[in-house]
């Protein structure tokens, strides 16, 4: 007769697949990929170099900031989320997208090990808002795709209006 033996499972850590910025809008916990985001800044630190703009419709842009020649549509995340909007402290300025978000706190860094695609549940916009979910820390996050705080459409209304923006200053100027 054999005995069944109890082994000790070998748990095989593997090393984390990406690493995150965890961060909080609205008391709503959100992540993004650290290897978007270019630069953390104060808001205070920005608040000179900040340009108003007003573009119908797109409530959720109301400045533009520029860093080493680059121009940025400043983007609430609480808007663009649905969330009620707070008073951010921070800005998480972005590689590649010319995008800056305001953002209420920063939690950490951590390591992911996956990225759960996102449930057939969400149905609409937010498809676009997030490139799926993640457990950490018994909680479930959802994970922003950089590229969907701003659609194509969007970025061309709002160049169109910092162009007219710019004409009118000129315009003005010359007079």
């Amino acid at each position: 007769m054999k005995f069944a033996t109890f082994e000790t499972a070998t748990v095989r850590r593997e090393s984390p697949s990406e690493q995150i910025i965890l961060f909080s809008v609205s008391s709503q916990n959100f992540a993004i990929a650290a290897t978007v985001v270019q630069e953390i800044r104060s808001t205070y630190s920005l608040s000179g170099t900040a340009r108003e703009i007003v573009c119908p419709g797109l409530a959720k842009v109301r400045h533009t900031i520029e860093r080493a020649r680059q121009g940025y549509f400043v983007v609430s995340a609480a808007q663009h989320f649905g969330l009620p909007v707070l008073r951010p402290d921070l800005v998480l300025i972005l590689r590649q997208f010319r995008v800056a978000v305001l953002v209420d706190r920063i939690d950490r860094m951590a390591g992911i090990f996956a990225v759960v695609p996102l449930p057939k549940a969400f149905t609409g916009e937010e498809r676009n808002w997030y490139r799926g979910l993640i457990h950490i820390d018994d909680q479930v996050i959802p994970l922003v795709e950089p590229a969907g705080f701003l659609t194509q459409q969007e970025f061309g209304r709002l160049e169109q209006v910092v162009r007219d923006e710019a004409e009118q200053r000129l315009e003005g100027a010359s007079a």
